[in-house]
């Protein structure tokens, strides 16, 4: 197994980025089989930005999803979105409507994160052809860190990204998430030096992490001192829950609201008025429906999948738009040195 969301089998992630002077910034898609998959979602936090989301809730119609995109930009890099579902309409992918070859319209929920400005130009957003070049880049293998929609993300007072985990239940079920990690909250605590979702990885999820030097953590809180932000920050983290599980839609929102507590488990302060955090279900149905027994195991594996995904995302991003990365800031915490 590659431990990432593309361990369910069919399902592919796509990363696209914009770093050159003024920009960082970028588009993140999760692509299903071309049938799409049964998707669920949960929205929360007091500054959401989403499209397509509302078409999500069990009682309509629409069941099946053919993209999530995850962006960033704000509300400007739904704009996206809109590449995506051009590129799958050309290619005959979506939701049919008419009876005509190719007359579908491609189901795309997206979300976005707070970037803006993080590249020095506050209008350089994500659009259409950023998300068709994400789009085409989809494939099983999953890069982490500084990139896609992580490209421009931050957690706290470190630089935040993209991370994700995988895990196989005794069933042979398989359930994974990507996460976007972008709060307001952090996922370190300078006190301690611990990593909030660290307790729970697993062997190979990590590289050796130790505590800090007192130095490196007494050099960080002074850091946070000496520059304050005069306002919270906006921010918002995402997910995305993948499993070859055959779930309802009102299962998938299950799922997802299970991966809020994946999410908290992570990053404190979580869900606050200025993040808008979303969690995204996608069962692709190619395993059996889970028995009550089964759901259970598959919610708590899907909810350790994000906490560990945020721990990868963490350690895994590297320094850009002048915030420091975990590996920058306590070099000491890591057995190969500074990053």
């Amino acid at each position: 197994m590659r431990n990432a969301i593309t361990d369910v089998p069919g399902i592919r992630v796509g990363h696209a980025q914009r770093t050159e002077d003024g920009w960082l910034t970028g588009v993140t898609v999760v692509v299903p089989p071309a049938e799409g998959a049964v998707g669920g979602v949960d929205v929360r936090g007091g500054g959401p930005g989403t499209r397509e989301t509302d078409l999500l809730a069990p009682e309509n119609v629409v069941e099946r999803v053919h993209a999530i995109v995850l962006t960033g930009g704000s509300a400007l890099g739904l704009a996206s979105a809109e590449g995506v579902s051009r590129a799958l309409l050309e290619q005959g992918i979506g939701f049919p409507v008419g009876t005509g070859p190719g007359e579908v319209v491609p189901i795309v929920p997206a979300a976005v994160i707070y970037d803006l400005g993080r590249g020095g130009g506050f209008a350089n957003t994500p659009d259409a052809e950023l998300g068709r070049a994400a789009l085409a880049a989809a494939d099983i293998e999953v890069a982490q860190g500084t990139v896609g929609a992580g490209t421009g993300a931050r957690v706290g007072g470190l630089k935040g990204g993209v991370g994700s985990a995988s895990a196989r239940l005794a069933d042979g079920t398989t359930v994974g998430a990507l996460v976007v990690v972008n709060a307001v909250g952090s996922a370190l605590d300078l006190g301690s030096g611990e990593v909030y979702a660290a307790r729970h990885c697993r062997s190979g999820d990590l590289p050796d992490l130790r505590v800090p030097d007192r130095a490196e953590l007494q050099a960080a809180r002074d850091r946070a001192a000496e520059q304050p932000d005069p306002h919270p920050p906006l921010a918002t983290t995402l997910a995305v829950i993948a499993t070859d599980a055959a779930l309802t839609k009102a299962q998938c929102r299950k799922v997802s609201g299970i991966g809020h507590d994946g999410l908290a488990r992570g990053i404190h302060p979580v869900h606050t008025m200025f993040d808008g955090d979303t969690v995204f279900t996608l069962a692709t149905g190619g395993g059996p429906a889970p028995d009550a027994e089964g759901m259970h195991a598959l919610l708590t594996e899907a909810g350790d999948c994000v906490t560990r995904a945020i721990a990868r995302a963490l350690v895994a991003a590297t320094s850009a738009g002048g915030m420091r990365s975990c590996r920058e800031a306590f070099p000491s915490a890591f057995s190969g040195g500074s990053a």
